[in-house]
């Protein structure tokens, strides 16, 4: 509907009032719905987007594993990917030239690295995407929920890299519908709805939070509801 010659929307925010600070060799995790603006903070973040108010800073060198597939173009085979995000993330040619056998390897992807990436299964995109991202060693890495993607197996190596990481007193930001995920590496996690933070906590609080807000909102059961169905009751704490 054309209204005095204006088309009438309705403003929407992504993200409103978003502050907070992520001490370094901190884990921070990002609980919410879908669409509650955590992938939008990360690319915020990463300085894919730009915030119409206020700023973000980052100190130190900063790789990102977002949307699946991001950074690839898919008529490049996966040797030249690997080179072209390796530059986009500040690696010279020869700095990937010596990181290459271990990139492919962790990727497990000796057989296909000379295919173009666009015959690649999604579970192959994230394995070549992570391990670009984490050769680097970066200062600041940002992962979204793209690892679900990948199967149970190179879930785990992920994780077990990520730890080694936490070990060398880096900071991570990551993005997952997993409370259990959260509570096991997460320092602290910040929950999120409708674009605003509702909470930065430690994990078992914060998880705590959230689950009261799905319940609060519909989306889950209440704990008695559950207990009366004869269901098992996780009381979320940490």
């Amino acid at each position: 509907m054309v209204h005095g010659g204006h088309v009438p929307f309705e403003e929407f925010w992504a993200l409103e009032d978003v502050s907070a600070e992520i001490a370094a060799g901190q884990t921070l995790g990002i609980l919410g719905r879908n669409g509650c603006g955590k992938s939008t903070l990360l690319k915020c973040i990463a300085g894919i987007l730009q915030p119409t108010a206020g700023q973000v800073v980052v100190r130190g060198q900063l790789a990102a594993m977002l949307e699946l597939g991001a950074g690839f173009q898919p008529e490049l085979s996966g040797r030249d990917n690997i080179y072209l995000n390796g530059s986009l993330l500040g690696l010279s040619t020869k700095e990937i030239d010596r990181r290459f056998d271990e990139i492919v390897a962790f990727a497990e992807l000796e057989q296909f690295i000379d295919n173009q990436v666009k015959y690649y299964s999604s579970g192959m995109y994230v394995r070549l995407g992570f391990s670009v991202a984490v050769s680097v060693e970066p200062d600041v890495l940002l992962v979204d929920e793209v690892l679900a993607v990948g199967d149970e197996r190179f879930q785990m190596k992920c994780m077990d890299r990520i730890q080694q990481f936490q070990k060398d007193g880096r900071t991570i930001v990551v993005v997952s519908h997993s409370p259990d995920l959260m509570r096991d590496i997460c320092d602290n996690v910040l929950v999120m709805d409708r674009g605003k933070v509702v909470t930065i906590a430690a994990a078992g609080e914060a998880i705590r939070v959230f689950r009261e807000r799905l319940i609060e909102s519909g989306f889950a059961p209440a704990p008695e509801q559950v207990a009366a169905d004869g269901g098992e009751v996780d009381a979320g704490a940490g």
